[in-house]
């Protein structure tokens, strides 16, 4: 990787500025020239679950026959596949997706996504005060729509509103357990300093049609907090590429946190934006350390995984006692976001290759998927200078409640490292009771997921390679039926940071004491006594995760 500025030097030298260039988009899209930004602010309760609606089965049919498009704002793709990008989009003057209003009684709700990570397609009223929502599939792609976020102006505050989004692709969803989404009031966060909040009752998900690739159904009731507001919706607190911008110019402002870590270039996006790499160590140097590599944000639509990124960085450049041991045992190879061009366009899984990137680990393709092959060479570097103690991939998950973690047993292994793969998620869930599930951690290696971060750098070598799963939702351990505030999501940073220590301990005692009770946990799962003894070599991970 090349260095990205030459600002990384000794206290007292002079440094240069650290300029970032904005964000490059596919030349279809439009955007808009507001700076969307949010203040970060959390609930001074946990926000409860709504109480689970029955899944209705949608039996009439929601579309422009049936109401009034307000809103329609479809890219003009030119052609099945990314050409090209250029800062700001789509050249020229922009068009107004928006219908008019007809005077100020008028109160239709004026909507906008044409800007950072935005998805919104299509908005038809269909009553007063009742919308029918489309979301934009995955740019290049006819599928994966589930991310959104979206303005809304020209608020009224008595009524009760009603939104259905018609084209939810996933059969299954955290929306039918209680997930709520997420309201974003402008005046309340000039004025109170509220920013995000869970809003919504009557929330449904539910199937709305038929046919080869059959979609979903999300509705939910809401009133908004003041007339005359500027309002967003969203699927996830947002975390987009000029968020990480923001993050690591202030870091390159601090003179303490940046003589701990280097911003590098790992590579270009497809659309040009730069993947970045932190490295991350104390002072020495790096030799004789272990390394940890981390990434986040390969799908884009899973932001949690950012805000659980940014908690692992503002902590490991702490000068809490902790980070700083950490900085002196290992060299922290951070990777924040790998696909920042899904990021930029509001995408829910895709890059602009229109396909998966953490399916495509195993391809020789740097010129298509340029972020997974530059990670995934970086490590094979290191690993050529030193061990890799774990890697972990953090991604959001859509359909299960609390965190939790997928890690690789392929079953080939002799009984001890069986166990050992499991001794840190284990060690995660103890020291974060109310958030970790050991029970949801699955081990098995899937064919399907042979293209996958955490699979590639097990093949690679890195014998303890995970996917840290945090849901969309949030927590039902410890006593908990709330959702993931971003300090809960922001904890779990820290926490991996303490997971990491004990794991790495030199002091035996907690590692063995986990391999008994993984142990234990695995013989009961298989109908033994524990101490019974018996080998786990003949025991498939299918057999032990049925």
């Amino acid at each position: 990787p090349a260095p990205l500025t030459q600002s990384w030097r000794s206290p007292g030298e002079p440094r240069a500025p650290f300029s970032l260039p904005p964000p490059r988009w596919p030349v279809e899209c439009e955007v808009i020239q507001e700076t969307i930004e949010h203040i970060e602010w959390v609930p001074p309760k946990p926000e409860p679950f709504c109480p689970p609606m029955s899944p209705e089965q949608a039996l009439h049919p929601l579309g422009e026959e049936q109401g009034t498009v307000v809103y329609d704002s479809s890219p003009v793709l030119q052609g099945s596949c990314f050409t090209r990008a250029r800062v700001r989009g789509a050249p020229g003057p922009l068009s107004s997706p928006a219908a008019p209003l007809e005077g100020p009684q008028d109160t239709t709700l004026l909507f906008e996504s044409r800007f950072e990570s935005g998805n919104l397609q299509k908005a038809i009223k269909v009553g007063p005060y009742e919308y029918v929502l489309m979301l934009r599939p995955d740019l290049y792609t006819a599928k994966h729509t589930q991310w959104f976020y979206f303005r809304v102006q020209n608020t009224r505050q008595e009524p009760l509103y009603r939104f259905t989004i018609a084209n939810m692709a996933k059969p299954k969803s955290l929306y039918g357990q209680g997930l709520r989404p997420l309201l974003y009031s402008q005046r309340d966060a000039q004025s109170r300093g509220i920013g995000w909040r869970r809003v919504g009752t009557d929330v449904r998900y539910c199937r709305g049609s038929a046919g080869e690739r059959p979609l979903f159904r999300l509705s939910w009731t809401v009133r908004f907090p003041h007339d005359g507001d500027t309002c967003f919706f969203a699927a996830g607190y947002p975390y987009t590429y000029s968020d990480l911008q923001r993050y690591l110019r202030a870091l390159a402002a601090d003179p303490a946190r940046s003589r701990y870590c280097a911003v590098q270039a790992l590579c270009r996006s497809l659309a040009g934006n730069t993947v970045y790499l932190l490295t991350v160590t104390g002072p020495g140097g790096a030799a004789g350390k272990r390394a940890v590599v981390a990434s986040a944000r390969v799908h884009p639509g899973e932001s949690g995984g950012s805000w659980a990124m940014r908690g692992f960085l503002d902590f490991l450049l702490s000068a809490h006692e902790d980070a700083r041991l950490l900085r002196r045992l290992f060299v922290f190879k951070v990777v924040p976001m790998l696909n920042p061009d899904g990021v930029v366009v509001g995408n829910s899984r895709c890059s602009l290759a229109g396909r998966d990137p953490n399916r495509a680990y195993g391809m020789a393709l740097p010129g298509s998927f340029p972020g997974v092959w530059h990670l995934r060479a970086m490590v094979q570097r290191v690993l050529a200078e030193r061990e890799v103690v774990l890697y972990c991939d953090f991604h959001g998950h859509s359909r299960k409640n609390n965190v939790f973690m997928y890690g690789c047993d392929a079953g080939g292994d002799g009984t001890g490292m069986r166990l050992a793969q499991r001794v840190f998620p284990l060690m995660l869930s103890k020291n974060a009771p109310d958030k970790f599930s050991f029970s949801s951690c699955k081990f098995q290696v899937q064919k399907s997921k042979e293209g996958t971060g955490r699979v590639s750098m097990w093949r690679l070598g890195v014998s303890h390679s995970y996917t840290l799963e945090v849901a969309f939702s949030g927590s039902t351990l410890g006593g908990r039926s709330s959702h993931f505030s971003v300090e809960d999501l922001k904890s779990l940073g820290r926490l991996l940071c303490d997971t990491l220590l004990d794991f790495c301990d030199p002091a035996p005692a907690k590692l063995q004491q986990c391999l008994v009770e993984a142990d234990a946990l695995l013989q009961r799962q298989m109908g033994r006594e524990p101490g019974s003894g018996g080998s786990w070599r003949d025991v498939s991970p299918s057999e032990l995760e049925s």
